[in-house]
């Protein structure tokens, strides 16, 4: 398999380059040149398959030989080393859980596929180290410092917003020490993406082996699809058609959703479901993409003004809108209707849902209304317990805190604190 970038003014790459390199040279996205729908025999007996089984047949065309069958199966399974429950929430409504691994939070499963992906390529490379330089809007900072805490040869900086993140996710990524760093930026996400972007295009830096394990590195992004199949596996049996609401910040999880309807997957339509930060709603009104400075809001992993993954949703629908829409939607929500709705959902069914599902969650409803024969399922993307003060003064509850998060509790942070693109040039030598 090779893969080109977005920006079609850059080499074509194999797996293992893309994965290392991150972003292409010409700054733009790999894409994988082809899509190979799986066979219908392969739907019609999911239901017999394990979640590794499903996994390993969806990734194993984008991998291709670059790494040995027996290797990635032992990934896959490293990776998947947790459940990912599919919840009655309402009559016809479900939440796919998908905060059961180590950090608490869906991107668990991309950081560990991506952090054994490199550690697999690095393991002849004794004196050549890779730098996982990576920015993060909430979650994406934690699961990266857990999947690649000790991988070998490779060291990981990651950049977060002072003050935009929550107390437990800011923990998860400043007190695991070893190969893990972090800086905190005076700024907004976009500025802390808008750096990592600069740094991997400065050939003065060229000497670091830079990469990326945000969802643009196609090693995090592409094991995301796999969350799709599990669920339709668990509901195939109603026989009905499938709607995914997923919250949407950068736009990998919807993608990935896209890429798994791609390969065959029976899925009737997807929302985004985004909070105040519109740039996609405001486009599928008036097809015009105009990204503005992400606002600050009680769902902060979706803080992002301009998704970075969206390039790629348009490149799987060849850039024709009136086809994206047949499949997708986008609305929006603000944090006093999120909170309006975390209680609806408690109140009438005993489910806590953290503000991100909650937004998931009201896409979701709205799209049901055009499709009432189907059944829906919302993304919750991280534990309730990520977002403490929230969750408990919204719901009126106490949260018990997981084995996972107790951990991290009482451990020192150890952050840098940066304003300039100067300064993280510095800081990374």
């Amino acid at each position: 398999m090779k893969y080109y970038s977005l920006n079609h003014n850059a080499p074509k790459v194999s797996f293992q380059e893309a994965v290392i390199q991150g972003l292409a040279s010409d700054k733009g996205l790999y894409f994988p040149e082809s899509i190979t729908p799986l066979p219908q025999s392969f739907f019609d007996n999911i239901e017999n398959l394990s979640h590794e089984e499903i996994a390993f047949e969806a990734i194993q065309q984008f991998v291709g030989d670059e790494i040995p069958t027996a290797t990635l199966k032992e990934i896959i399974a490293e990776t998947l080393c947790f459940d990912f429950p599919v919840v009655p929430v309402e009559n016809g409504i479900y939440s796919l859980e998908l905060f059961h691994g180590p950090t608490m939070a869906f991107k668990d499963v991309g950081a560990r596929f991506m952090s054994r992906c490199l550690g697999y390529f690095n393991k002849d490379k004794k004196d050549n180290k890779n730098t996982v330089l990576v920015a993060t809007s909430g979650d994406t900072g934690g699961a990266v410092a857990s999947g690649f805490l000790g991988v070998q040869g490779v060291d990981v900086v990651i950049l977060y917003p002072s003050g935009k993140v929550s107390d437990i996710q800011e923990r998860q990524l400043t007190t695991l020490g070893q190969n893990i760093k972090a800086l905190e930026v005076d700024g907004v996400f976009d500025d802390c993406q808008d750096m990592v972007k600069k740094a991997f295009l400065d050939e003065t830096l060229a000497h670091k082996n830079l990469t990326s394990a945000n969802s643009i590195n196609i090693a995090r992004w592409l094991p995301q699809m796999f969350y799709f199949f599990f669920a339709y596996k668990a509901l195939k049996s109603q026989n009905k058609e499938i709607v995914f609401s997923c919250p949407s910040g950068n736009f990998g999880n919807i993608c990935a959703g896209i890429m798994a309807k791609k390969l065959g997957l029976p899925v009737q339509h997807f929302v985004a479901s985004t909070n105040v930060n519109d740039t996609v709603p405001r486009f599928l009104v008036n097809g015009v993409y105009d990204p503005k400075p992400s606002i600050a809001t009680i769902s902060n992993a979706m803080d992002v003004g301009n998704p970075s993954n969206f390039i790629r949703i348009q490149e799987l629908y060849n850039n024709d809108l009136e086809q994206f829409q047949k499949d997708f939607s986008s609305y929006t929500y603000n944090d006093e209707e999120t909170k309006e709705a975390m209680k609806r959902i408690y109140n009438t069914d005993g489910y806590i849902a953290e503000p991100h599902g909650a937004v998931g969650y009201l896409g979701l409803k709205k799209e049901l209304e055009r499709f009432p024969d189907s059944i829906g399922v919302f993304l919750e993307t991280a534990h309730p317990i990520k977002f403490l003060d929230i969750v408990e003064a919204v719901l009126n509850v106490q949260l018990a805190i997981p084995t996972q998060i107790e951990s991290v509790l009482n451990k020192e942070k150890v952050s840098t604190k940066i304003k300039t693109y100067e300064e993280l040039k510095a800081f990374l030598g």
